[in-house]
């Protein structure tokens, strides 16, 4: 007979239904009984960061495959979940304003940056600055445009200085990215550097053994590549760069735009 659950997690698990419920999906799976006990992440709105044990029989809901589910609309719950965000210190040392993230919400390839800049903070979309345009270069490289894609980053507030963030501030944010990722429901993600890579991944090494190989996250393929502040200090690198996004192109089967005669 499998155990009872825990009040915390029954009311968890009510509040994440009801808001599943509010995107529209009511059709949920069983995972098969067992009697192991697994450490998972709970997206509670309040504290989403906590983890707590849920019996491996639990409910996991899934996303419908249908034009019934509107991912424009989840993205926006997701948002206003994340609200005026206060759960780690960054909110204090001098962040305008949240960067949630930019661009198709039903989008095949989606990249992942470190953290918003100076001219993110400013415009609150990721990707704004030089850095921002050598990116978009780097699409429209691949044949496609920065609206057919979806951007974001591993925290979402600007740290003071444009320095690395802390691994409390990338855990306490990385739950809202998560369920953005299950919202787009990309065919491949772009870590773009080593940051976002390490996270992600949860691998400690340098980026020359991060690249060159997929990765399988949460249903997509993951690729790593040099972010394109980096490639701004070190352009040498741009064609090592390109050899990971042709890696990717053709994964999706995209070929770059022919070239103009001069």
């Amino acid at each position: 007979m499998p155990r009872p659950l825990d009040p915390r997690f029954k009311q968890a698990l009510a509040e994440r239904i009801r808001f599943y419920n509010d995107l529209g999906i009511y059709d949920f799976y069983r995972r098969p009984f067992a009697t192991a006990v697994t450490e998972v992440a709970v997206e509670q709105p309040m504290s989403p960061s906590k983890t707590m044990p849920i019996a491996a029989n639990a409910v996991v809901p899934t996303f419908p495959e249908n034009d019934a589910f509107d991912p424009t609309q989840a993205l926006r719950l997701i948002r206003e979940d994340l609200g005026d965000c206060t759960r780690c210190v960054l909110h204090k040392q001098g962040r305008k304003q949240i960067v949630f993230g930019v661009g198709n919400p039903r989008a095949d390839l989606m990249f992942i940056g470190e953290a918003p800049g100076a001219d993110e903070d400013q415009q609150g979309e990721p990707f704004v600055g030089r850095a921002g345009q050598l990116l978009n270069n780097m699409i429209k490289a691949m044949g496609l445009h920065r609206e057919d894609v979806y951007i974001a980053n591993i925290i979402k507030c600007r740290p003071p200085g444009n320095r690395t963030p802390e691994r409390d501030e990338c855990e306490t944010c990385s739950p809202f990215l998560m369920r953005q990722i299950a919202v787009i429901q990309p065919k491949v993600i772009v870590a773009l550097g080593a940051v976002a890579a390490k996270t992600l991944l949860a691998i400690n090494a340098p980026m020359s053994e991060l690249r060159g190989r997929w990765y399988d996250f949460r249903g997509a393929k993951l690729a790593v590549t040099y972010h394109p502040a980096f490639l701004l200090r070190d352009p040498r690198q741009k064609k090592e760069t390109w050899k990971d996004l042709q890696m990717v192109m053709a994964e999706l089967g995209l070929k770059p735009p022919a070239k103009n005669p001069e």
